[in-house]
């Protein structure tokens, strides 16, 4: 029997205890090992875990080898162990590092910087735009960006990424090939395509409230740079923020209005001294990649807009402003201010989000 398949049962039956996977493999050597012991020798020497290693006996006794390897090629997935030369060099060496992994579509590329972008749910519009402008301008320069495709800031940061072209991965705390939520059905097909879905939890698994968590490590651990965009005082995000620190990755938060409560855990990581992310240029620098493109950019906004366009456009934020505040900022009358908006929603450099309230697109 090949070594990999001995792996896949290993981690198939223990991936929600990664202390324990260490623990056997530093005692056993091998998962191969592991499955010749003998139950009471495996519970002797962990009296402590004897309900996690009773479930891994029961596996191994109705573990089929052959139906499982067909199961992960009828399910277009890929499983990786950590001793798996394509095993992602950035997660191996994180404390408890998952064992193995299950992946559908790509890995991110060793060589290229990755950012995890992971925020509230239920997010504002400011949130919505702050993480499409990060996940898309970061993509646009080649960072690979990860998040973990719930509703909110992490689907807002894949959409970003997509919308440029970039790479963008997804990091689930459920099985690989289990789309949650489904309202991000159109994310996960993209990312199968043109990214990745990555997990440590086996095909058939949905997600638990206790896997969160471990996914969050992964999340961190797969990154250069970890951004936290709108997240409550007690939130998930903050977990991966925590990790992130923990690991010595980069950790940055947009800070938020105060008073906000989606803004609290930014701020308050931001107190305790995590970096103020202003701007995607910015986070480039910090990756020690050459940012050039978005001055580019601005250049070329300024050549194509008028100068009426230019003072409107000057105004605009990601957070959503009346008509009334643009007219006052810019001097012009309603009638005026309409009209160059409309030419800056045509050229896609605005965005109506309601009735007269305008961002940057």
């Amino acid at each position: 029997m090949a070594e990999k398949n001995y792996w896949q049962w290993f981690c198939s039956s223990l991936f929600y205890a990664p202390g324990l996977e260490h623990k056997l493999l530093e005692k056993y050597g091998t998962p191969e090992r592991v499955f010749h012991s003998k139950e009471q020798e495996l519970t002797e020497s962990f009296p402590s875990n004897q309900e996690k290693l009773t479930i891994l006996a029961v596996n191994r006794k109705k573990w089929d080898f052959n139906r499982e390897a067909e199961r992960l090629q009828r399910l277009n997935l890929t499983f990786l162990s950590i001793e798996d030369p394509r095993y992602p060099k950035r997660l191996g060496t994180i404390p408890d590092a998952p064992c193995g992994l299950f992946v559908r579509g790509k890995l991110p590329e060793e060589e290229k910087s990755a950012v995890a972008i992971v925020g509230a749910r239920d997010c504002t519009t400011y949130g919505r735009n702050l993480s499409q402008w990060f996940g898309g301008e970061l993509a646009a320069a080649g960072v690979q960006i990860l998040s973990g495709m719930a509703r909110g800031i992490d689907a807002y940061s894949h959409y970003g990424a997509l919308k440029k072209d970039g790479a963008t991965f997804a990091v689930l705390a459920g099985g690989a090939d289990m789309c949650y939520p489904e309202s991000n059905r159109d994310i996960y097909m993209e990312l199968e395509r043109r990214g990745g879905i990555i997990s440590e939890c086996p095909p058939g698994v949905r997600p638990l409230k206790y896997y969160f968590p471990l996914r969050n490590r992964i999340l961190s651990g797969m990154s250069d740079l970890v951004l936290i965009i709108e997240a409550r005082e007690k939130s998930g995000s903050l977990i991966t923020a925590d990790y992130g620190l923990e690991q010595g990755k980069e950790v940055y938060a947009a800070p938020g209005p105060l008073g906000e409560a989606l803004s609290a855990g930014c701020n308050n990581l931001i107190r305790q001294g995590a970096g103020i992310a202003i701007s995607p240029e910015q986070l480039l620098e910090v990756l020690h990649i050459l940012p050039g493109f978005n001055r580019k950019k601005m250049q070329e906004n300024k050549i194509v807009l008028e100068r009426s366009e230019n003072l409107v456009y000057s105004c605009l934020r990601l957070q959503a402003q009346s008509l009334a505040e643009i007219c006052a900022k810019t001097g012009l009358t309603p009638g005026e201010t309409l009209s160059v908006m409309t030419k800056l929603q045509m050229k896609g450099y605005a965005k109506e989000v309601y009735k007269n309230y305008y961002t940057l697109s």
